[in-house]
C-alpha cells in the first residue's frame, strides 16, 4: 500500500490520539527550550524514559543553557549523569554545549546541517532537535517510528533492518506539509510506536489507524525477515566500565588502584576497561598514581 495513500489519515489520526493520550514528559512542555529538548535527545539514546527524567530535571536545573554546563568540569557532568550509561553521551554534550557557547551566541542551532557539524550530533539528534525543539518539518526516524510505518503502510511485522534514505523518504511521505502539524506528527509517530504499536505485544485495539493498518488487514503476519542480534550485558567491558565509574563517581578524592581492583576479578579485563576510560577522558590518573573521574584536576 503506497505511503501517499495513508498520509492525510494517518497523520491526522496519530496526531489527534497523541494531543490526548500523550505522556507529559517535561522535555515537551511548551516552556522547555531547544536546548532542554537537545539535552532530552542525548539522554534518551538507548535509555529508558522513566530514568532520564529525573536526571533531566537536575541538568536543567543546574545547566539551564549551553554555556552553564561548558563553564562545569568533565568531573561534575560525568557526576550528573550518575548511572544513566554510556557516560560518553555526557562527555559529547559537554563538547556541543562548548560548541554552541563560543560559535553560535550560546543558542542551540535549528538547521539540521549546522546541528550534524556539532560534537556528538547524528542526524537523528538533530532531525529530533529541529523537530521537537524548533517545530520544524522534518522526518525523526527512530525504531518505533520505523515499526509504526512498517506495520501501517507496508503490512510487515516490524522494519528489520535501518534502510536510511528509505526510512527518511517513508516518513517524510507522511507528514503534513507545514512545519506545525509535522513536528506534532513526527512526535505522534514516535509515541504511539513507544506505548501502543510496541514490538512485542502490540496494543491493537487501542491504535488510533487500526482501521487503516496495512498489516492488521493482513492478518498480522509475523516478521520472518533479519534480526539485529541483542547484546547482553552482564560480564561485558560496559558493565565493568560502569563499576570502575562507580568508584570514581562516589568518591571525594583521587583514589588508589587497590579501590579499583576490588570491584572486577578479571585483572586483564579490568585492565583494558581502565585504560579505555583513560583514553576516553573518563577517567585520569593523577601524579601520585591514583585515579579520578575525567576534568577533576582544574584545567590551566
Amino acid at each position: 500500500m503506497p505511503s501517499s495513500l495513508l498520509r492525510p489519515e494517518l497523520a491526522d489520526d496519530v496526531s489527534d490520539w497523541f494531543r490526548e493520550h500523550a505522556r507529559d514528559l517535561p522535555w515537551r512542555r511548551p516552556e522547555t527550550t531547544p536546548w532542554g529538548v537537545m539535552v532530552s535527545e542525548f539522554m534518551l539514546q538507548q535509555t529508558p524514559v522513566a530514568r532520564v527524567e529525573p536526571v533531566w530535571r537536575v541538568w536543567i536545573d543546574e545547566w539551564p543553557v549551553p554555556s552553564a554546563l561548558a563553564a562545569a568540569s568533565r568531573a561534575d557532568v560525568l557526576r550528573a549523569w550518575g548511572k544513566l550509561g554510556y557516560p560518553r553521551r555526557a562527555m559529547r554534550l559537554h563538547a556541543a554545549a562548548e560548541a554552541i557557547a563560543t560559535e553560535h551566541g550560546d543558542q542551540v542551532p535549528s538547521d539540521v546541517e549546522v546541528l550534524e557539524s556539532l560534537p556528538g550530533v547524528g542526524s537523528y539528534t538533530a532531525r529530533a532537535i529541529a523537530a521537537f525543539g524548533y517545530g520544524k518539518r522534518c522526518p525523526v526516524v527512530d525504531t518505533n517510528v520505523r515499526r509504526v510505518v512498517a506495520r501501517a503502510v507496508h503490512g510487515a511485522g516490524d522494519a528489520g533492518p535501518a534502510r536510511v534514505r528509505a526510512d527518511l523518504a517513508d516518513v517524510e511521505a507522511l507528514l503534513p506539509g507545514e512545519d506545525g502539524p509535522a513536528a506534532l506528527a513526527s512526535a505522534a509517530l514516535m509515541e504511539l510506536g513507544a506505548v501502543v504499536c510496541t514490538a512485542r505485544a502490540p496494543r491493537c485495539g487501542l491504535c488510533p489507524v487500526h482501521a487503516q493498518c496495512a498489516w492488521i488487514a493482513a492478518g498480522r503476519p509475523a516478521y520472518a525477515g533479519p534480526r539485529r542480534p541483542v547484546q547482553g550485558f552482564a560480564g561485558t567491558d560496559r558493565q565493568v566500565r560502569g563499576k570502575l565509574l562507580d568508584v570514581l563517581r562516589a568518591a571525594d578524592a583521587p583514589v588508589p588502584r587497590s579501590a579499583l581492583d576490588e570491584v572486577w576479578a578479571d585483572g586483564p579485563q579490568r585492565d583494558r576497561c581502565l585504560d579505555s576510560l583513560l583514553v576516553d577522558g573518563l577517567a585520569e590518573q593523577t601524579t601520585d598514581g591514583r585515579f579520578a573521574l575525567g576534568g577533576s584536576t582544574p584545567r590551566g
